[in-house]
């Protein structure tokens, strides 16, 4: 473990929406910030790096989606330059498995609302509450 507390940055990859989340090591939990808009020109590049000077983390986690069986996904590749890209921060990143994911936080999500938690559930939502797995998974497997 570190001598001092790390923040993470986590993110869930899609093609036309990133989900961001925050992480900190003290409580191994995270919290949802929002998404990045990602098109045909790529990811909004200014919304990252106001969301990493805000929250200044010590390391940027991606969710890798592999299929059940282990092997690649078709938007790997994309994943896999987007971390590449990521390098422009100068700090260290890393993937971590993020099967089912989006299944997961989109179960949850609406697990709240039939509990009177939550109102109505927008992809963006779903894809901040997947980030929020990511960056939990990648805390727990690490310390």
């Amino acid at each position: 473990m570190p001598d001092t507390p790390e923040t993470i940055l986590a993110f869930d990859f899609g093609k036309r929406r990133i989900g961001v989340a925050v992480g900190q090591q003290v409580t191994f939990s995270a919290s949802p910030l929002k998404f990045v808009a990602n098109g045909p020109e790529g990811p909004d590049w200014q919304q990252i790096a106001a969301l990493v000077s805000d929250w200044r983390p010590h390391r940027l986690i991606v969710g890798m989606p592999d299929h059940a069986d282990g092997s690649a996904s078709d938007i790997g590749k994309d994943v896999e330059d987007f971390i590449d890209d990521l390098g422009r921060y100068a700090m260290p990143v890393e993937s971590v498995d993020e099967r089912y994911s989006s299944l997961e936080a989109e179960q949850q999500l609406k697990s709240e609302r039939a509990a009177g938690m939550r109102g109505r559930i927008t992809k963006d939502m779903i894809d901040s509450a997947a980030a929020v797995l990511i960056a939990e998974r990648w805390l727990k497997k690490e310390f």
